[in-house]
This record gives structure tokens, sequence and C-alpha cells, in this order.
């Protein structure tokens, strides 16, 4: 299948990361969640259901500190079992946890186990896995097993990078365990999965802090002539290798809020992908513009780590993951066209070594043998075990032993015949049991035979049962082809529901939040309302009182303008009469003298101004109440104005 074309070469090491901004899916495209396994799980499933008949007993293999496998006996590694089991210290009582480490069978469903088929039968296995990070640019070894001190934690011991005899780069001090099973492998996996470092951010609650590298180391060795044991040859064996990467994603700290330590861990990861980004792109210009730039690999502990993948010492895959938010629009673009650009860029890979020249189908004959062997001894009821040789050595030990064949003495008669006889009761017990085997060999010629028919009747009845399997099997086919389409319709009725739920969600969500906003506004409102209410009544207490104010305010001053106005109406009253005196003397005949200056009454002389004749407007009479008498007199002073006038310019040329 396309989706294992990494792994689908056991022996031909590969390196597979995921790549993408914060948050985008990295670590849940790698480990994947119950029912949805990931590429870890399934790279594990894949390699123990191609070698799992073929995997050697534990410790055959064993790993050495400078990144190279040892072969053992099956005794040695039997005693180094032994050795382990009793320096391991006694197990802690495990602790309730509230939620159990995931299992492979709950990663991957039967149907989804996938094998390859390019697995050599006549060669033995073995897996060895370990688990790393890159934190702030410093290694560290995730399985390392550290003694707690609540008073005073040592902190962890960060690892070198180093150079085997084969120009490999390899962890130095890593621990490499030995596993047998997907399961078990899996569970190592995890134990050093709660050991990553993951912080809280802005963006991704569970931000992966650091670069993880999961690597799978396969060995292989063939085996011997005959096809039993594993050939005690170490130039012979070949070892592969899976590396797993979970690289942390870029990030701009304004958007995820990070602050002190996040800060520095942000800057470290920003330079290890930048530095990533610098090889590859050195490397593609090289391919295409033939140049030979130093590619600068030792500039981050990631690209050095990985230094023999781009020089091309295995297949190198990059999975892209992209998260569909627009916010992160502009650093997923960065994404896609690093991407783009890492598709122009091939590496060259090495030749396979051949293993050995040893004829195929070795462990296929000495299998076949010993089921044979099984077989026959079941008939003759003998033992069923393979310490056959052991039996036949006891029956040897029992015949007569022989005596001294030494001479001393040319005519001794003694030692002669005494050998001659042990070596005639030899051959008697021989020919009895030669006589035996003929006649048990007898008796079991017709019950072979008729084995042999049995067998044949069975072959024939087992074709039939094959022919009724395949049609079976054909129905079953297309029963599964109907299940698997009924899974995909009722997937995706599923993803239907989850689609609705969600927008049923959101609708809740805003249909809460709409009502929690009308409720604030409605109450205040009722606040509004209540305090113009209040703001009425006050008012209106103010108002009152204004008014009341106002009121004697004007009373007092209208009283005070209708005395002013009796004042000046009683002043008027006094001048329209002595206006009328004067008038009424200009009537009579004879103009007398005037009068001398000192006789002017008072009331005259202090209207004599530079100004005294202003003519008097009419609508005067308007502004103030007048009397009958003074409307009268108004009257007849207007009608009579000119003439007073007259009188007054004498009189004022007279005075």
């Amino acid at each position: 299948m396309q989706k294992y074309e990494l792994i689908s070469s056991l022996f031909v090491s590969g390196l597979l990361f995921t790549y993408g901004v914060t948050g985008s899916g990295k670590t849940f495209t790698m480990t994947g969640s119950p029912g949805q396994g990931g590429l870890l799980p399934r790279s594990l499933d894949m390699i123990f259901n191609s070698i799992g008949p073929y995997q050697a007993k534990r410790y055959v293999f064993k790993t050495d500190e400078k990144n190279s496998i040892e072969i053992q006996t099956e005794v040695d590694a039997l005693l180094e079992r032994q050795r382990r089991d009793n320096n391991l210290s006694v197990p802690k009582t495990p602790s309730t946890r509230l939620k159990a480490d995931p299992e492979i069978a709950d990663m991957i469903k039967p149907e989804e186990a996938s094998k390859s088929d390019g697995v050599d039968d006549d060669s033995s296995y073995s897996v060895f896995v370990s688990y790393v990070e890159i934190y702030n640019n410093y290694i560290y070894d995730l399985l390392e097993e550290t003694q707690e001190d609540a008073i005073k934690p040592k902190p962890p011991q960060s690892k070198i990078l180093r150079e085997d005899q084969n120009h490999i780069m390899y962890v130095a001090g890593c621990l490499e365990v030995e596993v047998k099973s997907a399961e078990e492998a899996f569970q190592v996996f995890w134990r050093g999965q709660k050991k990553r470092k993951v912080a809280n951010t802005r963006l991704n609650r569970e931000s992966s802090r650091s670069h993880s590298v999961f690597i799978i180391k396969l060995a292989q060795a063939p085996l011997d002539a005959d096809g039993d044991n594993v050939l005690q040859d170490k130039n012979q064996i070949s070892v592969s290798q899976l590396c797993l990467v979970d690289l942390a994603g870029s990030e701009r700290t304004g958007r995820t809020g990070a602050e002190g330590t996040r800060i520095r861990e942000a800057g470290n990861i920003n330079q290890s992908l930048l530095n990533l980004r610098t090889c590859i792109e050195i490397l593609r210009e090289n391919q295409m513009c033939g140049t030979n730039k130093m590619v600068p690999y030792r500039d981050s502990k990631i690209t050095h780590l990985f230094k023999n993948y781009f020089d091309g010492e295995g297949k190198v895959r990059m999975v892209v993951c992209v998260n569909p938010k627009t916010d992160d629009y502009e650093e997923t673009l960065l994404v896609m066209r690093f991407a783009e650009m890492t598709q122009e860029v091939e590496v060259a890979r090495p030749v396979d070594r051949p293993i050995c020249g040893f004829t195929p189908g070795r462990r296929h004959r000495n299998q076949a043998f010993k089921d044979e062997l099984s077989r026959r001894l079941e008939e003759r009821g003998g033992p069923i075990d393979p310490d056959m040789p052991a039996a036949a050595n006891t029956l040897i030990l029992s015949l007569p032993s022989l005596p001294s064949c030494e001479l001393t003495d040319p005519h001794d008669d003694i030692t002669l015949p005494r050998l001659i006889e042990a070596l005639k009761n030899r051959q008697r017990i021989k020919q009895m049991l030669i006589e035996e085997y003929s006649k048990t060999a007898n008796m079991m010629k017709p019950v072979l035979q008729e084995l042999d028919t049995s067998l044949i009747s069975k072959d024939n009845f087992i074709q039939e049962q094959n022919g009724k399997l395949i049609e079976k099997d054909k129905i079953i086919k297309g029963n599964k082809a109907e299940i698997e389409r009924l899974e995909k319709k009722t997937k995706m009725q599923e993803h239907k529901i989850d689609i609705l739920q969600k927008t049923t969600k959101i609708f809740e969500d805003d249909k809460r939040s709409l009502q929690h906003e009308l409720e604030t506004r409605e109450q205040r409102l009722q606040r509004e309302l209540s305090e113009k209410r209040r703001m009425e009544q006050r008012m209106h207490g103010v108002i009152s009182d204004t008014q009341f104010k106002w009121e004697k305010e004007c009373e007092r001053r209208v009283n005070a303008l209708q005395l002013e106005m009796q004042n000046k109406l009683w002043v008027k009253d006094e001048k329209l009469k002595q206006l009328k005196a004067i008038v009424t003397e200009s009537k009579t005949p004879g103009r007398p003298e005037p009068p001398p200056q000192d006789r002017l009454p008072r009331s005259f002389m202090l209207s004599s101004s530079p100004h005294p004749l202003i003519p008097i407007p009419i609508k005067w009479k308007f502004f103030f109440p007048l009397s009958s008498v003074a409307c009268e007199l108004y009257i007849k002073l207007y009608i009579k104005w000119p003439e007073i006038m007259h009188h007054f310019s004498e009189i004022t040329t007279m005075i």
C-alpha cells in the first residue's frame, strides 16, 4: 500500500517526520487515538506482522555502546536473561491511575493489519527501540530510569552525538530496549511519552516544546547451513532503522502569548526548523546548480543527528500537517512553500550489501524435518521431544564394557579370548536389536501404508473443502465489500451528525449569549427607568420650589414696579397740572410779563434742562396705565403741542 511505502522495505533505513505550524495535528498524526492509529502504531504493527515467526530469542542479539550489534549463542542468551532477571529490582506497586495507557490493539483494527512481502525466512531478526527528545538544542533520553529524590531532584543528563565506524551518527549512551511484539514496543513508547516536554499556550493546550525521535532498529542475521541456529558471524549482521520524528511546530510568540521559559523554547524551536530549511535549500541548490556548498548540519542537533539520511543513507519522507484556520494562513503558506521545495530534492541511495551465500530454504527444510520426526515418533508412541540423541547414548552405555586390550606378554592367552568373547556378546546384542528393529519396521509398514491412504483421502477431502472455502471466501469478500460500503456510509452519517451537533452547539452557545445579553440589557433598562423616575421626582420638587420662589420674586417685583409707576404717574400728573395752568394762562388777553426767574416754580426749574422740549411719543400711553383725566390732558396736549412748543421757546428766550 502507498501509505506503508517507507517501511515496506524493512531492510532500508528510513526517516519520517511531521512538519507544520503549532496546533496543526503533528503529534496526533504520529500517535493517533483509539480507533484511529497514527503512523507509529501502524509501523510497529506492520514490522512485527512481517517478522513475527522469524524472531530470535531474547538476548541472542545484543547491542553495545558503539552503535553495533553482537551475536550470542542461545546458551549465552539464556544466561544473560537469568543474570538480568536476578539483577532486576522488585517493582513498585503501581498507583491507581485515572487513565490507563492506550494499547496498540485499540489503535488498529484487525482488518487494517498489514505486512511486508520481502522478508527473508532464512534469517533471524530482532527489534530494538529507543526514544529521545531534543529540547533547547540538547538531547535527552526519555527511556532513561532516574532515581527520584524528593529532597533534591536530579535533573536529567543530556546526551551527545557520536559517529560510529560506519560514519553513522547516533546518540551515545542512549538506552535501547529489545522488544518482541508491537504491544511491548508501544508500551515502551508511552513510557517515554509521559516524560516529554509539553506546555499550555494560547494556541495549543498541549504544545510540544521539543522534537521527539522514536528509533526502531531492526537487526538481521542469516541462519547457519542447517537452518537451526543463528550464524555466529558479526560481519554478516545487517542493521536498518526507522526514525519517526515528531517536530515541534513553528510559532510566533506574539500569538501564543509566550513568556519567560516559553519564549526561549520557541526561539530554539524556530531556530532548529530554520536550520532544517536551510540545509534542504542548500541540498537543492547543490543538486540543481551543480555546486558543492557545505551543508550546515552541525548548526542544529536535529539536522546533525539525521545527517546520514540527507546524504543518501536511506529514504526520507515528510508529512505536512496543515491547520485550516484563517489566522494561520501566512504561516501555513510558508509551510506549503517549504513542502513544495523539498519535493525537488533527491538523494542517492547506496546498494544493499548481500548477506551470505547459503542455499535458500534452510529454515523451511529444518522445520519440515522436525515435523516429520515428531510425527513418526508420535506414531510409534515414543517420546516427542528433541532429546532423542540422549536416549541413544544411554542405550549404548548399557552395552557390556570392553575389557582391557593391553598385551604385556607375547604368550598371553587370556586377554585376546576375553576381548573376542566381549565382542561376540556385543555382536549378539546388536543382532537382537537389528531383528527387533526389523520386526518393528515390518509392523510399521502397513501402518504407514494405511496412514498414506488416509492422508491421500484427507488431501482429497481438504481439496474439496478448499474449493468450498474459496467459494465462501468469495461470498465473504462480497459481504466485506458491502460491510465496507455500509461502514463508509455510517461514517459519513456520523460525520454529518457530528457536524450537526457542533452546529447545534454553536447555535445554543449563541442563543445563551444572546439571552444573557438581552437579560443584561433589560436589567440595565430597568435601572435606567428607575433612575429616570427618581430624577423626575427630584426635578418636580426642584421645579416646585423654584416656581414658588419665582412667584414670590415676581410678586415682589410687580409690587415694586407698581409703586414706582404710581410715583411716576404722580410726578407726571403734577407736570401736566403745571402745563394745564400754563396753557390756561396763555388763553387770557394781554400777555403778562414773564415772572422773574426766582419766582418760577421749582418743578419747572428742574425741568429746564438744555433739552426740555423733547417730543413725547403717543405710544407711551401703552407702557403704563393713566387715569381718565391724564388721558384727556394728554390728548389736549398732543393737539396743542405746536403752540405749547412756541410758548416754551419764547419763555426760554426770555429766560
